[in-house]
């Protein structure tokens, strides 16, 4: 199998050659947000907000939104028990929103429709620009490590294994080299192992537009639909993860048994759980209490974690810096741009690079 190296340190490592880059220079499809315009004001309150004894009356219910990763029937039987745990916990309604793509969880919570929700790393990055959203928690995989890893999967019959080698893990450069014959599937624009990882490390780092190069592309829209185009022979290759391979192994073992892992990349921050920042301060305090001590295993065991550990806005610096120097080398390496305009960009991107480091 391919040597992983730590997610944090591959992204440290890229920076001497991204401004090298720099340096050089000066001599996608949207997902169609669901959630309606408008906005739930969630005031906030100084010491705890409370009224008399009590925190926040007025929010007699919460929502909670999921990420799209796999099938709304999969899904609830897995979250439910979960959501019911943490309403109990925090002695008020909470209700899950199961969202069609990842965008409608973003937009909801910009609509002030989710108060709390689980992410991945690029679509919380995505919420925090732009949705008012706040990392509190990370979860803990079962095995008691915080981090996976993006996959490329093939189809075991398909005749292109003949020309990878499994164990090496070199199907991403495989992939580059045959994309013309290929078809391929990526799951959601806001999708950091189906999206964003596959995007700087297999096409990025090497010069490649995916949207240029292959027979056909298309966006699967979760994980488990990628999965099940490769395994039912829909696609030549797609994007996948560690975890939700797992709950593919559970759900359709015919299917799993199908498919295989033709390249796999550097660890990835495991997911933040996120709330409103304007949610008031006493209900946050309740809502982390809840997260913070949480471990049932009969609930968490099937969502493949065993807790929640603290955490921040900056532990996911690690996916802002990769998507910045996603948009430092496709800038270093567009064409169509003039060099002042490029060397502008560049300025501009190396200074958000600067600020998350």
């Amino acid at each position: 199998m391919l040597k992983t190296r730590s997610f944090k340190r591959q992204a440290a490592m890229l920076l001497l050659t991204l401004f090298s880059s720099t340096a050089l220079a000066s001599c996608s499809r949207g997902a169609t947000p669901s959630a309606e315009a408008g906005t739930t004001n969630v005031a906030s309150t100084e010491s705890g907000g409370q009224a008399g004894n009590q925190c926040a009356p007025e929010l007699t219910e919460l929502e909670f939104g999921i990420i799209s990763t796999e099938s709304q029937s999969n899904q609830k039987p897995k979250w439910e028990p979960f959501i019911a745990a943490l309403s109990e916990g925090i002695g008020r309604d909470v209700k899950a929103s199961y969202a069609t793509d990842y965008a409608a969880v973003i937009e909801a919570m910009g609509a002030g429709k989710v108060h709390m929700a689980w992410y991945g790393g690029k679509s919380y990055i995505e919420a925090a620009k732009r949705s008012e959203a706040e990392a509190f928690a990370q979860t803990v995989n079962s095995d008691g490590t915080k981090g996976y890893y993006a996959y490329l999967i093939t189809n075991k019959n398909n005749p292109i294994l003949a020309d990878i080698d499994v164990e090496a893990g070199d199907g991403d450069q495989y992939v580059i080299d045959n994309a013309a014959n290929l078809t391929f599937a990526f799951n959601d624009p806001n999708s950091t192992s189906g999206f964003l990882v596959p995007s700087y490390y297999v096409f990025a780092k090497n010069d490649v537009n995916p949207d240029e190069v292959f027979k056909e592309l298309i966006f699967a829209g979760s994980h488990e639909a990628t999965a099940l185009a490769v395994a039912n022979n829909q696609v030549d290759v797609a994007t996948n993860n560690s975890e939700s391979m797992v709950e593919v192994e559970k759900n359709d073992p015919t299917a799993f048994g199908n498919i295989q892992v033709i390249w796999t990349s550097p660890e990835i921050p495991s997911d933040p759980i996120a709330y409103r920042k304007d949610l008031p301060d006493c209900l946050k305090a309740e809502i982390q209490d809840f997260f913070y001590t949480y471990s049932d295993e009969a609930v968490l065991g099937p969502l493949e974690w065993q807790g929640f550990d603290s955490a921040d806005d900056t532990t996911w610096n690690t996916v802002r810096e990769l998507e910045i120097s996603k948009s430092i080398l496709e800038t270093t390496n567009d064409a169509t741009l003039d060099e002042a305009t490029k060397q502008q960009k560049l300025d501009e991107l190396n200074k958000e690079l600067e600020a998350v480091q």
